[in-house]
């Protein structure tokens, strides 16, 4: 979400797949793309064509409608939980909020450096069915819901970063309706797969039981894929480890990053400026979504989202697969602003 600060190193990441670099001007942003070994130029930039990875950008239909959540913050990320129709949002803390424990209302910005978060389940028509709050977790790039049995389980970044409020870990916690909880808690157990890594991220591919995680190492922000079972047992040798290597303009942030089939998708953005500014609505945004072969790590195009260009206030926000009905859709959310909160829009692409 836009806070009026430039995070180079956390919303402006350089990705793609394998090792990357070359050029490819679109709009005058020259796009550094190239996929193949480290140091080795391959035959020219990736043109992107009709589909994304398995997935057609011409279909583009509403999934959810503009949707109030538990509170008036915008979302972050949003995961589906396919075996009872609902979805889950995350968000930052709303601004004079005082928790369970805490003396007196926190702020928003202090929620956001802290890492406390709300999470919202939402039914598929967008009615609220329950929140928790989880204090001290991250800034939920991206996420993942497992429903087993009687629980459902939330994946997410965790020991939020004292001065970013983006998590270094990753945690997988039971939902609990109305609850506080607390990363410190002794409940929670945390899964390290990259020692030291920062802005730590997961997101779930239930069909093929995978773990994708977005971190950044050293300076280089990378996704690593890692089969579930393993991954639980804590064992953190990743089947693919995917370099960095596409730049993006400023304005155009890291919004979070989804796992299915052969590919990885990224989803990037901003919101609409004013129309002297680098992002009019006239542009048609710059919401892109980027995908990388996960056999290969070469980049695989990048596709603009053009779906839902009259919203008001259109900064996309998570990107996830959907499986309902067992037909796989990639769904993209937006940001959007009303009077006095902000909401979610949903919007989806089919296989």
């Amino acid at each position: 979400m836009a806070d009026g600060t430039t995070h180079f190193s956390r919303r402006n990441l350089l990705f793609a797949g394998g090792a990357v670099a070359a050029g490819l001007t679109v709009g005058g942003l020259s796009w550094a793309l190239r996929a193949g070994a480290d140091g080795q130029d391959d035959a020219g930039p990736v043109a992107a064509g009709p589909t994304a990875g398995a997935f057609d950008m011409r279909t583009g239909t509403q999934l959810l409608a503009q949707t109030p959540l538990f509170n008036t913050t915008g979302p972050q990320s949003f995961a589906f939980d396919d075996t009872n129709g609902q979805v889950y949002v995350l968000q930052t803390v709303e601004n004079g909020i005082r928790l369970d424990g805490e003396e007196d209302p926190v702020d928003s910005r202090d929620r956001k450096t802290s890492g406390d978060m709300c999470l919202t389940r939402l039914s598929s028509s967008g009615k609220t069915l329950g929140h928790m709050y989880l204090r001290g977790f991250g800034h939920g790039i991206s996420c993942g819901v497992e429903p087993t049995g009687q629980r459902t389980y939330i994946w997410v970044e965790g020991r939020a970063d004292a001065e970013s409020g983006y998590g270094r870990t990753v945690v997988r916690v039971p939902f609990k309706d109305g609850s506080v909880l607390d990363s410190a808690d002794d409940s929670v157990r945390h899964f390290d797969p990259v020692p030291g890594s920062t802005d730590v991220s997961p997101a779930l591919d239930l069909p093929g039981q995978r773990v994708l995680v977005s971190h950044e190492e050293g300076g280089v922000h990378r996704f690593s894929v890692y089969g579930m079972a393993d991954f639980l047992a804590g064992r953190f040798a990743a089947a693919q480890v995917l370099k960095a290597g596409v730049q993006v303009k400023q304005e155009e942030w890291f919004q979070g990053c989804a796992l299915y089939g052969d590919h990885v998708y990224v989803l990037t953005g901003g919101p609409y400026t004013g129309k002297d500014g680098d992002n009019p609505r006239k542009s048609g945004g710059n919401t892109y979504v980027s995908v990388i072969d996960v056999r290969t790590g070469k980049a695989q195009g990048r596709h603009h989202v053009t779906v839902a260009p009259d919203l008001v206030y259109r900064e996309p926000e998570g990107i996830a697969v959907a499986m309902a009905g067992g037909r796989p859709a990639l769904c993209v959310g937006f940001s959007v602003k009303t009077q006095d909160r902000r909401e979610l829009a949903l919007y989806r692409f089919t296989a």
